[in-house]
């Protein structure tokens, strides 16, 4: 991997359902200072971007709440219909805070299931993608096919971690490139073998593109990162690992049976 790179922000204008991602993508490329997509680039796309032309917006007066609803947004502070809209979009609802849930959803622990009303139309919340994998691949397929580039697509959201204040990047989708590096068995700096370590490199990469893509109105959803040097290859998916590896669900597990572990 190349010690520097360039980041380059892509104002695609506002997206509406049944756009062509990747021809707004092209487009704003050939707008901008980056003179268009070359081959090694890896574009980053907002999953706001990505659900909204896929039609995942949801218009909140069509939402009638559930029983359960109506009980979780009385305990934690929520509108009903965006507490269903969460529901509909979670594995499980495994807690809570006022005016967010803490869902499992598709094997990852996030707020209220990826369900956002940043950046949605009055009275609308925005989805995830239904499948950020097969996103990315198609959008990286319809690039390469219309400009003869070999590049790599991520799509971001924006995650809080814990005991953090603020966001940063991580990929939920990801096409041409390895999500994760595996450094196991190499040598630190004094000579000791490596034996967990992994690179998060979509999620880095992700948060590298987000510092100039934004969060409110910059209108800048998509971005290119480029001299990075990592290999454009025929693989996708996003790497995770199970419930019972993760350090914050076996605390979880862990305080709903001793309940001393928080206090």
């Amino acid at each position: 991997m190349n010690s520097s790179f360039t980041v380059f922000g892509l104002a695609t204008g506002l997206i509406t359902a049944g756009d062509d991602v990747a021809e707004r993508i092209i487009a704003a490329a050939g707008r901008t200072a980056c003179g268009g997509i070359h081959d090694g680039d890896i574009i980053v796309l907002a999953e706001s971007m990505v659900a909204t032309a896929e039609g995942r917006v949801v218009d909140l007066a069509t939402v009638t709440p559930s029983q359960r609803a109506e009980e979780l947004g009385r305990q934690y502070d929520m509108d009903p219909c965006t507490a269903e809209v969460v529901l509909r979009e979670s594995d499980a609802v495994v807690g809570g805070i006022p005016h967010f849930l803490l869902c499992m959803t598709n094997g990852t622990l996030l707020p209220n299931a990826g369900v956002d009303g940043s950046n949605a139309p009055p009275g609308c919340l925005v989805p995830l993608p239904e499948d950020p994998d097969a996103s990315a691949v198609r959008i990286r397929q319809d690039i390469e096919q219309r400009c003869g580039k070999k590049v790599a697509v991520i799509i971001a959201d924006s995650r809080t971690h814990a005991m953090r204040s603020g966001c940063s990047g991580v990929a939920i989708g990801c096409a041409g490139i390895v999500s994760v590096i595996d450094d196991r068995g190499r040598s630190d700096l004094f000579g000791r073998k490596l034996e967990v370590t992994k690179r998060a490199v979509a999620d880095n990469i992700a948060s590298a593109a987000e510092l100039v893509m934004g969060e409110a109105d910059e209108g800048v959803p998509a971005a290119i990162v480029r001299g990075l040097g990592l290999p454009i290859e025929d693989v996708s998916g996003v790497e995770s690992i199970n419930a019972d590896e993760c350090l914050f669900m076996g605390l979880l597990r862990n305080s709903s049976k001793d309940s001393s572990v928080l206090k």
